[in-house]
């Protein structure tokens, strides 16, 4: 099997080959979480999957069927009201070391985190939904560039306690929610195994082929622990090796032989590059750069037959949305064609005319 394979393999496994009928829910508790700290563009990463538009991901999302929160990572994330309960389980005392170290620059301990949870809760109770500027106003944080990594900090603690997770949006401001009063708390639970176990089959059957350090990037435990992870669920994987990595994936990908064209405009920080630890099956590497940063900035990408062939961006008119992009090296011809058939999808979930420019 060769690079371009193991990328058009991935567009199947992430559901991006055609559009399907499953609903924003359903893509984001298929793909497991769903890095989402551009808000925007984390929405259309789901209606890129999707026949779904922004407006219907909007309310999804404001319904609580989908939490953002942090997990996995100290970043934000999308995950199913399905699955935020058993995921948080697993991955917060992972991440909450990020939490404990941020805390100690400004004197705050375990004991000071629990007792500022209890006055959160206390201010979030009975379903009310409040900015993170308005919670911290009432805990006393005064707003100031060093204060504002103690508050990220702060709510970052309280949802990977499990207290706190986005509340419905209030205008263009996100709000924080308690968890609990927006999801119904599942009584059944998972050891700890077994529940890296479920998140290492989630992430192969949504994103592999992938390398066990793909995983491990992905969901934030170190290789050693991954390594037996895969042990304990070897018998359900299948792999295949080039150059001397192993990629493993749970779906029989050899049933998917029949190749198709394709062409998809996909947002900034999209889980077709950000969930691997390196990316040359779906990019070139001197493109790379082009496409994402060293210090983790990923761009909005164009990519064809599953390969990133350019970058572009969309800034939003009154009746209208402009979109700019820019190729490596593709002709002007080829641009046309490329820019016709993949800015579709986008127009329909925007609901809105597109103006390429």
């Amino acid at each position: 099997m060769t690079y371009q394979e193991i990328s058009y393999h991935r567009l199947i496994s992430q559901k991006l080959l055609e559009t399907n009928s499953n609903s924003p829910q359903e893509i984001v508790k298929h793909l497991g979480a769903m890095q989402a700290q551009d808000y925007s563009m984390a929405k259309w990463a789901i209606g890129s999957r999707c026949d779904a538009t922004e407006a219907s991901i909007e309310e999804a999302i404001n319904s609580a069927e989908i939490i953002r929160t942090h997990i996995l990572r100290p970043t934000w994330h999308f995950v199913s009201a399905d699955d935020i309960y058993w995921m948080l389980d697993v991955s917060s005392p992972q991440v909450k070391r990020f939490t404990a170290s941020a805390g100690k620059k400004y004197g705050y301990d375990a004991k000071k985190f629990d007792q500022t949870n209890s006055k959160i809760e206390k201010l979030l109770s009975g379903n009310n939904h409040l900015t993170r500027d308005e919670i911290m106003q009432e805990l006393g944080v005064k707003k100031t560039s060093s204060a504002d990594f103690l508050s990220a900090a702060i709510m970052m603690n309280a949802e990977l306690d499990g207290l706190v997770c986005n509340g419905r949006m209030k205008g263009k401001q996100i709000t924080y929610a308690l968890l609990e009063e927006r999801v119904s708390k599942s009584k059944s639970k998972l050891t700890k195994e077994e529940g890296l176990a479920k998140l290492a089959l989630k992430y192969l059957e949504s994103h592999g082929p992938a390398t066990l350090l793909d995983f491990s990037w992905w969901s934030g435990f170190p290789p050693t622990i991954c390594q037996n992870i895969f042990n304990a669920i070897k018998l359900q994987l299948n792999s295949l090796q080039i150059n001397d990595q192993i990629y493993w994936f749970k779906i029989d990908i050899y049933g998917e032989n029949s190749f198709r064209e394709s062409v998809h405009f996909l947002p900034a920080f999209d889980e077709i590059l950000i969930s691997y630890k390196t990316r040359e099956a779906s990019i070139l590497v001197e493109h790379q750069s082009k496409a994402f940063t060293n210090n983790g900035i990923f761009k909005p990408i164009i990519l064809e037959n599953s390969k990133v062939i350019g970058t572009w961006k969309r800034t939003m008119a009154k009746d209208h949305a402009k979109i700019e992009t820019q190729f490596f090296n593709e002709t002007e011809n080829h641009k046309k064609a490329v820019l016709f058939e993949g800015i579709k999808a986008f127009e329909n979930y925007l609901e809105t005319k597109i103006v390429i420019e």
